[in-house]
């Protein structure tokens, strides 16, 4: 095991252990709580469509029982010392969460690693949480704007893993059993894909040695390796019955996290549609009053970047919405405004600032640089190359967007040839 070493950021510390789990510790003494996960890199993208959806099921079913301790005791062990519990699952990784006192956080560790190394997933149990992962799988089947978001990312990369909802599909929900939950475990969770974070008043030392303890039992397995996918493109749309609204997302291909070009991406998201004064929103909403909300981001990954845009309206808007939101892509394609890209600089500085301040973000973001760079980038080199991006820079994401062909997905309320007004964009 490696002793703990600081990163560039002098309060971050990287330590690995025998066999291969990175443990991140990061020291803020102002922070009088503290929060620790345990990052497991897998997610739907790595399920089989057999599979969709296990990811999600074994992240539930983790709390309801393992060798030593029943789903009771596991809440009464966090909640005797004032500690939440939780976890949540992506494409790319499921994560385990704890958060309480500062004092306790080493006490946290080896609770989350009985949850992560030895949850037994009982039949009985099981079948109890199946109902609840319907409920909420309905829920979201009945959510247009999700459902918008699946016909898009199906758009974007048909049939790769990364395409894949994760909360799965309805068919697998019911059919998964605990023997299936066991060895989609034993397969993926291995130390090589675990990072363990803990962040807020600590002794870095005392928590790398805490987790030694913890998950030495973990095997090293090998690494995961995801192949990135082709943005695909196209139109696809979904009418759903009950519903008033139509609800649009449409999106281009942006560079992935290690493409040091993604910045210029990050900060053409934020240009265009951050904040009432940019050009989507004083345009679309303020001055038109064509959608009752709307937001554009830059989603990037570690094998795939989106340039995504997302907007609710009232299904007569949405041909002008279309008109309007190409017009305004081509007239950034054009020329950038210099104060525009004074505003989306100075909006995501004080984005990541407020990320930053919060120690569950600062181990989030940390740990996705530990999967992706092998190290934590420090906060001064990030903040840098998102300072530098150019004017021209940033209209070159615009011109590679417009020369790409867009994804753009339409669920609830669909009128008759909702196509037509975005063929230019979707081919």
């Amino acid at each position: 095991m490696s002793s703990p070493s600081p990163a560039p950021d002098s309060d971050t510390f990287v330590a690995t252990l025998d066999n291969g789990v990175r443990v991140l510790a990061i020291a803020l003494p102002h922070v009088e709580s503290a929060s620790v996960s345990v990052f497991v890199r897998t997610g739907s993208r790595n399920e089989s469509p057999r599979q969709n959806g296990i990811s999600h099921v074994v992240e539930h079913m983790a709390f309801k029982g393992t060798r030593t301790r029943s789903c009771q005791q596991i809440n009464l062990d966090a909640e005797v010392l004032g500690a939440e519990v939780n976890a949540h699952t992506d494409k790319d990784h499921t994560a385990f969460h704890m958060r309480g006192l500062a004092r306790h956080a080493q006490a946290f560790l080896p609770m989350l690693a009985d949850i992560v190394m030895h949850s037994t997933f009982p039949e009985a149990e099981l079948e109890r949480e199946r109902q609840v992962l319907l409920q909420e799988y309905a829920e979201e089947d009945d959510d247009a704007l999700a459902a918008a978001y699946k016909l898009f990312d199906q758009l974007c990369y048909g049939k790769h893993g990364i395409a894949q909802p994760v909360i799965g599909t309805r068919r697998n929900i019911e059919r998964f059993t605990s023997d299936e939950l066991r060895a989609y475990v034993q397969q993926q969770y291995s130390a090589a894909n675990v990072v363990v974070g803990v962040a807020g008043n600590i002794d870095p030392q005392a928590v790398v040695q805490q987790a030694r303890q913890a998950f030495a039992g973990l095997p090293a397995g090998s690494a995961h390796q995801t192949t990135a996918p082709a943005f695909l493109g196209g139109f696809a749309a979904r009418r759903m019955a009950g519903v008033s609204q139509s609800h649009v997302v449409l999106g281009f291909p942006l560079p992935p996290l290690a493409d040091d070009a993604h910045h210029a991406g990050i900060v053409a998201a934020a240009l265009f549609g951050e904040g009432m004064s940019s050009p989507l929103m004083d345009e679309i909403r303020e001055r038109r009053g064509l959608v009752y909300y709307a937001a554009c981001s830059a989603d990037v990954a570690d094998v795939a970047g989106q340039f995504v845009i997302e907007a609710s309206m009232a299904p007569e808007h949405v041909d002008e919405f279309a008109v309007e939101v190409q017009r305004l892509l081509r007239q950034q394609a054009q020329a950038i405004d210099a104060q525009h890209l004074e505003r989306a600089r100075n909006q995501i500085a004080v984005r990541r600032l407020e990320t930053l301040e919060r120690p569950f973000r600062r181990i989030e973001e940390a740990v996705q640089d530990l999967f992706v760079f092998g190290r934590v980038r420090p906060r001064g080199e990030v903040a840098a190359r998102l300072g530098a991006v150019t004017a021209p820079q940033v209209q070159a994401v615009f011109d590679r967007m417009l020369a790409s062909r867009a994804s753009v997905a339409i669920a609830g309320r669909v009128r008759q040839g909702a196509q037509s007004p975005w063929r230019a964009l979707s081919g």
